[in-house]
């Protein structure tokens, strides 16, 4: 008897071939970039937008094999997977109105998190869940993170003169006021193993528990605080500063918040955001010098600079910049070709490999992999 295909085994495939079908080709492509003459990916194609989602976000799985970025091909910003050696992405959300800069994946690395216009909500497949959503009256601000753990979302609001930061449980449990001030809060960052976070304001940053107790302002030169990162363990945290005087050059500080110990770690080519690899040793930088428009490596020991590649974007502050958990990848988009496109350059040449940390890696051992779509 001749085998065929039986109703129960064809019923039975139906979602994986559902499931395939929403694979989308490789956009990859080699590319040499004017400038410094290295050979860079582009990994999606600028006829539509592609953004990767904020150096603090989990956005690279921990084996280095996946991207989670967002792009509006569909004609809405959406998520998608790309994977880092075939190249090819799959959407992830089906959101209204999801703002970009809040998505992330949860620790299981399946969970994408994200605000969907005043809902913030979870998504697996097919699953998606409301687990928060800002009361009437209220509005969203620039700050949201979530924890490493994932357990809690950490979201700025205001109403009126007022502001606020709220301890939202992502699983289940009540969302609970951190604090309330009068100031505006420009970002917020869990900080990591402690029950407590890190805040901005326009000319300070401030610590806090989350039950709202030793609230304190951190020790910190005049100028500017634009963004910060905390390192793996939490001990300390790195920041940009933006000086009053306009002929000082940007600078990348570290801040130790036990002792309130704050020291400059050295100037940069005019860094407008930047990101950390692994085990903050070495930083890269998106310039916003219109002469020198580039993305930079910054070695922490030998404080010098390497241009790795022209951004040329309209705004510089709308590029994004960041390692992948290994250290061997250097990611980052910008509109240069028309729309946002995401681009990678292998910097194992340049910058040793680092081990993921526990904070980050889910999997008892965390294995390296290349970029395949640049081979």
């Amino acid at each position: 008897m001749k085998a065929g295909i039986t109703r129960r085994s064809f019923v039975a495939a139906l979602p994986a071939l559902a499931h395939a079908t929403d694979l989308l080709p490789s956009e990859s492509k080699k590319v040499r970039d004017p400038a410094t003459e290295f050979e860079l990916t582009r990994l999606t194609d600028p006829v539509s937008n592609a953004w990767l989602l904020p150096p603090h976000a989990r956005s690279v799985i921990s084996r280095s094999t996946a991207l989670l970025y967002c792009s509006d091909r569909s004609g809405s910003t959406q998520a998608y997977r790309l994977d880092l050696k075939s190249g090819e992405s799959r959407p992830l959300t089906s959101a209204s109105k999801m703002d970009r800069n809040t998505v992330s994946y949860l620790p299981d690395e399946r969970t994408v998190c994200y605000f969907d216009g005043p809902a913030l909500v979870t998504a697996n497949g097919s699953r998606v869940r409301t687990i928060y959503e800002v009361e009437n009256g209220w509005e969203r601000t620039a700050g949201f993170t979530l924890t490493e753990d994932g357990n809690h979302a950490l979201i700025g609001e205001r109403q009126g003169d007022k502001r606020r930061i709220r301890l939202v449980p992502t699983r289940r449990g009540t969302a609970t006021n951190v604090i309330e001030i009068d100031d505006d809060i420009t970002f917020i960052r869990h900080r990591p193993r402690r029950a407590s976070l890190l805040y901005g304001q326009p000319d300070s940053l401030w610590l806090v528990d989350y039950t709202g107790e030793n609230h304190r302002k951190l020790r910190t030169p005049a100028g500017t605080p634009i963004q910060a990162l905390w390192t793996s363990d939490g001990k300390t945290f790195l920041y940009l500063r933006i000086p009053e005087s306009e002929t000082e050059l940007h600078e990348l500080r570290e801040h130790v918040p036990d002792s309130n110990e704050d020291k400059r770690l050295a100037p940069t080519s005019q860094f407008i955001t930047f990101s950390r690899n692994a085990d903050a040793s070495v930083f890269a930088g998106v310039s916003r010098n219109k002469a020198s428009p580039y993305i930079l490596l910054l070695v922490r020991v030998a404080r010098r600079e390497l241009t790795v590649a022209e951004h040329r974007a309209r705004d510089p502050h709308d590029v994004t910049v960041l390692f992948t958990p290994n250290s061997r990848l250097l990611l980052w988009h910008t509109n240069r070709e028309g729309k946002s496109a995401v681009y990678a350059f292998a910097v194992e040449k340049f910058i040793e490999e680092t081990e993921v940390s526990e904070a980050y890696c889910t999997q008892p051992a965390c294995a390296a992999s290349d970029l395949g779509a640049a081979e």
